[in-house]
């Protein structure tokens, strides 16, 4: 009888012994990926009741938390809401969070590994855990430059101060406003985020970050950059002729450039697609894809934001390495991209890391993380860099870029036009880029129009995006 009965509490005993370590090795290994797991709405509903941390614009917040009377106790409140939507992003009781609200949750709601002993002494004192703060880098007065000079119409605008990383401005439009779906008014948040979603407009898609769109002239940058790493000067005569058959193709190029032989300078100035298409075929595909690696594509950037990677072709044939000289066939790239392109020409051919948070404080004030600057790749030399910069500022001062000029500024830009179609078949009306820098105050831009609202025969960089660029070098020169 003794033998059955010591064999049961041999197994009960294992049984108990398997559930203490699978306690343990829960508690001491799991924690951070369970708390961090979006199905887990105990954590969730705790820290959407917590005092969160704000969002900073400069000294100024621009998110933060206010006590309230109800079942949560606090309430998380917008200021200048769709303005800075993009950058972060919302926290909602049913829906969860985006952007920074997503990415920087923890350390918001005071529940990371960094803040543990701070919660802690706050347990001895009864006090409630309060959550650390994002200062980020954003300019007020580049983000307001940059959403007003977009307006309501489709597209996107990225600053960036070249010689740091750090993101100056970040909009997109059209845009939404992250109060109501932080709404304690659970009925109001899932009508407002089911009307979202139905938008056709998609106002919770940042275009900046997480959208890639075919450049156009834009790239051209990346193909000079490849030509000047390659032997050629923007005194290089390159041909450019008025009528160009791709390979293999029925499809003709026409461009009046000028003349059928004219300076890299000047093609780069009139924005020449048949002597781009040309130079594109001279250097190949390999070369024109290693180059734009180098200035980040293939690459994707602001995990905060879960911003995606640009691209260019795997393996395209000649008459497709042509196309994609000139910014189509499936090229793509996201506006941050572009303007971490001109970044890297304008801070002498390094690229800088993007950067939007600087500083996490905690309750206290103390530092809890920091962002050092930091170099992403060298894209090209610093000779040719600079030559490339005043091949940049000679389309703003001569050639297409000229509605992006300011007096007194030293400003180099490249205007771009893209068909739609050339990405995911898309049949709308023609994309307007402009990408531009100033050499002070050190900043890189990229302005995106996805749709100007006129008959696609009238779009270009030039007109529609150039003046965006200029409104937000002017705002913080």
């Amino acid at each position: 009888m003794n033998g059955p009965i010591r064999r049961v509490s041999v197994v009960i005993m294992l049984m108990f012994l398997a559930l203490m370590v699978n306690a343990s090795y829960a508690y001491v290994f799991r924690t951070q990926s369970l708390n961090n797991d979006p199905a887990n709405r105990r954590v969730r509903d705790a820290e959407f009741g917590t005092d969160r941390g704000d969002i900073l614009v400069g000294n100024t917040p621009i998110v933060t938390s206010t006590p309230v009377d109800d079942r949560f106790g606090f309430q998380r409140s917008y200021l200048q809401a769709e303005l800075y939507a993009p950058v972060t992003g919302y926290y909602s009781f049913l829906f969860g969070g985006s952007g920074l609200e997503r990415y920087y949750s923890s350390q918001l709601a005071g529940t990371s590994d960094v803040q543990f002993l701070q919660n802690i002494v706050g347990l001895a004192t009864g006090k409630r855990p309060q959550g650390a703060s994002l200062e980020t880098t954003l300019d007020a007065r580049a983000q307001q430059a940059a959403a007003n000079a977009l307006g309501d119409r489709p597209g996107a605008v990225v600053a960036l101060d070249y010689s740091t990383g750090a993101v100056l401005a970040m909009v997109t439009s059209p845009t939404y406003d992250p109060n109501r779906l932080a709404s304690h008014d659970i009925a109001a948040t899932q009508e407002y985020w089911t009307a979202l979603n139905d938008d056709p407009a998609k106002p919770l898609v940042n275009r900046a970050a997480r959208e890639v769109y075919a450049p156009g002239s834009t790239f051209k940058l990346v193909v000079s950059a490849a030509a000047l790493e390659s032997g050629m000067t923007p005194d290089t005569v390159v041909s450019s002729p008025a009528s160009l058959r791709l390979p293999n193709s029925t499809f003709e190029m026409t461009y009046n450039c000028g003349g059928e032989e004219i300076s890299l300078r000047q093609a780069l100035q009139v924005s020449c697609n048949t002597a781009y298409a040309l130079i594109g075929d001279q250097l190949g595909d390999d070369a024109l894809r290693e180059q734009a690696r180098k200035f980040g594509f293939g690459s994707p950037q602001l995990p905060e934001l879960g911003g995606v990677a640009s691209r260019f072709p795997e393996d395209p044939d000649r008459a497709q390495t042509m196309l994609s000289s000139i910014g189509g066939f499936d090229v793509a790239a996201s506006p941050l991209q572009m303007a971490m392109v001109a970044a890297g020409i304008a801070n002498d051919g390094v690229v800088m890391t993007p950067y939007l948070v600087s500083r996490v404080r905690g309750a206290d004030l103390n530092v809890i993380s920091s962002t050092s600057p930091r170099p992403l790749s060298t894209a090209m030399s610093a000779v040719n860099a600079r030559a490339l910069q005043d091949m940049m500022v000679s389309v703003v001062e001569n050639g297409t870029g000229r509605r992006a000029q300011i007096p007194g500024m030293r400003v180099g830009g490249k205007t771009g036009t893209a068909l739609a179609s050339a990405v995911a078949g898309e049949g709308r009306a023609p994309y307007a880029w402009f990408v531009a820098f100033s050499e002070e105050p050190k900043v890189a831009v990229a302005a995106f129009v996805q749709d100007a609202g006129v008959d696609g025969s009238e779009v270009t960089g030039g007109r529609y995006a150039a003046p965006i660029a200029q409104a937000v070098l002017e705002a913080v020169r």
